[in-house]
C-alpha cells in the first residue's frame, strides 16, 4: 500500500469519526451506537441487517438536521482552506485568504443581490445562488488585484490594503440591500456573521460540485505554483506563463470561495490559518499542501461549528464568530512576524 493511499485513508477515517461524534452532540444527546446504526441502515444492502432500536425522533434529527450540517461544515471548511492555499501561493503572501482580500465579501454581495433582487424564493435551492456569488467573487478579485498592483506587479501590502478597503465597501453595499429589503433581513444577516444553522441537503448539493471542480483545478495547477515559488523570472525561464497561471488560480479560488459563501455566509480566517500552519509542517509543495489543507480545513470548521452549537446550548453562536476569535489573534501574529514568509 502506497504512502499516498495510507494518507488518504487516514484522513478519511479521521473525518468520518469526527463527523459521527459531532452528529451525536447537540441540545438532544444521541447515543453513538444509535448514530452509527442510523447511518448503516441507510446504506444500500445493509439496511436490513440493522435492527432499529432508536426513537424515530432521533432518526429525524440525525438525517434531516445534523448530518447535512456536519457534512456541509466539512465541505465548506475544506473549500475555504484550499482557496486559501491558492491565494497565498499565487500572491506569494501568507496574509492572503478569501476573507482578508475581500473575495468573500464580493461573493456575499453577489449572493445577496441574487437572493433579494433576482432569484425567486422557490428557485433559491436549484443551484443559481452560487453563480451570483461566483460573479461577485470574481469582480471583487479583479478589483483587489487591480488596486493592489504597483508597476504592473502585485504588491503584498497594497494588495492587503486594497482587500480591506474593497471588502468594507462591499459589506456596506450588502448592509444597504438589507435596509432596502427589510422583509428579507434575516436571510442576509446570518451570512454576514457566517452560520451553518438550518442548512439542508439542498445546500450541500449546491456547494459540492463547485468545490469538487475547484479541488481538481487546484491539483492541476499545483505544479505551476511550485515553480512560481522560485520567483517570476525563474518561472518565465522555465516556460510558465505567470500571468495566465495567476488568473487561473485566482478564478479557481474565487469559485471555491463563492460556493462556500453562498451556503454558509462569510466565515473568515479558515483560508488564512490552516494553509499557513500546514505550510510550516508539511512544506510548500502545493499538491501535498492542497491535500492536507482539504482535510485539516474540513476538520477545523467541523470542530468550530460543533462548539458554536453546543457550548452555549440551547443558544447557538454563528460559527463565523468562533473562527474570528481564533483567527484574529493569528492574523495579528502574522502581521507582527512580517509578511516575508515567501522570501
Amino acid at each position: 500500500m502506497s504512502r499516498a493511499v495510507r494518507r488518504c485513508g487516514g484522513a478519511f477515517l479521521l473525518l468520518f469519526l469526527a463527523a459521527v461524534v459531532a452528529t451525536t452532540l447537540g441540545s438532544v444527546r444521541i447515543n453513538l451506537g444509535h448514530v452509527l446504526g442510523i447511518l448503516v441502515s441507510r446504506l444500500p444492502g445493509l439496511g436490513k441487517l440493522v435492527e432499529p432500536t432508536w426513537p424515530l425522533a432521533h432518526e429525524m434529527i440525525v438525517l434531516r438536521v445534523r448530518l447535512p450540517r456536519v457534512l456541509l461544515a466539512l465541505v465548506v471548511g475544506g473549500g475555504l482552506s484550499v482557496a486559501g492555499v491558492l491565494f497565498q501561493g499565487s500572491l506569494r503572501n501568507p496574509l492572503a485568504d478569501p476573507y482578508i482580500i475581500g473575495v468573500s465579501s464580493g461573493a456575499s454581495l453577489g449572493a445577496a443581490v441574487g437572493l433579494l433582487l433576482v432569484i425567486p424564493r422557490g428557485w433559491v435551492g436549484h443551484g443559481f445562488l452560487p453563480l451570483f456569488a461566483f460573479a461577485g467573487a470574481v469582480l471583487a478579485t479583479l478589483a483587489v488585484a487591480r488596486l493592489g498592483q504597483r508597476r504592473g506587479r502585485l504588491e503584498p501590502t497594497g494588495l492587503l490594503l486594497a482587500g480591506v478597503a474593497v471588502g468594507a465597501f462591499l459589506t456596506a453595499l450588502v448592509s444597504l440591500l438589507m435596509v432596502l429589503r427589510i422583509e428579507n433581513l434575516q436571510d442576509v444577516y446570518l451570512w454576514l456573521m457566517g452560520s451553518l444553522s438550518g442548512r439542508t441537503w439542498g445546500h450541500l448539493s449546491m456547494a459540492v460540485p463547485y468545490v469538487a471542480v475547484g479541488l481538481v483545478l487546484a491539483l492541476f495547477l499545483a505544479k505551476d505554483l511550485n515553480v512560481y515559488l522560485l520567483g517570476e523570472e525563474a518561472a518565465h525561464s522555465l516556460g510558465i506563463d505567470v500571468q495566465r497561471v495567476q488568473r487561473l488560480v485566482l478564478i479557481t479560488g474565487a469559485l471555491m470561495a463563492a460556493a462556500c459563501v453562498a451556503v454558509s455566509g462569510v466565515i473568515g480566517f479558515v483560508g488564512l490559518m490552516v494553509p499557513h500552519a500546514l505550510r510550516l509542517i508539511v512544506g510548500a509543495e502545493h499538491r501535498r499542501l492542497v491535500f492536507h489543507s482539504l482535510w485539516a480545513g474540513a476538520l477545523f470548521l467541523l470542530v468550530a461549528d460543533t462548539l458554536a452549537r453546543t457550548v452555549f446550548a440551547p443558544l447557538e453562536v454563528p460559527v463565523g464568530i468562533v473562527t474570528a476569535f481564533v483567527g484574529g489573534p493569528f492574523f495579528i501574529y502574522l502581521l507582527k512576524r512580517g509578511s516575508d514568509f515567501y522570501g
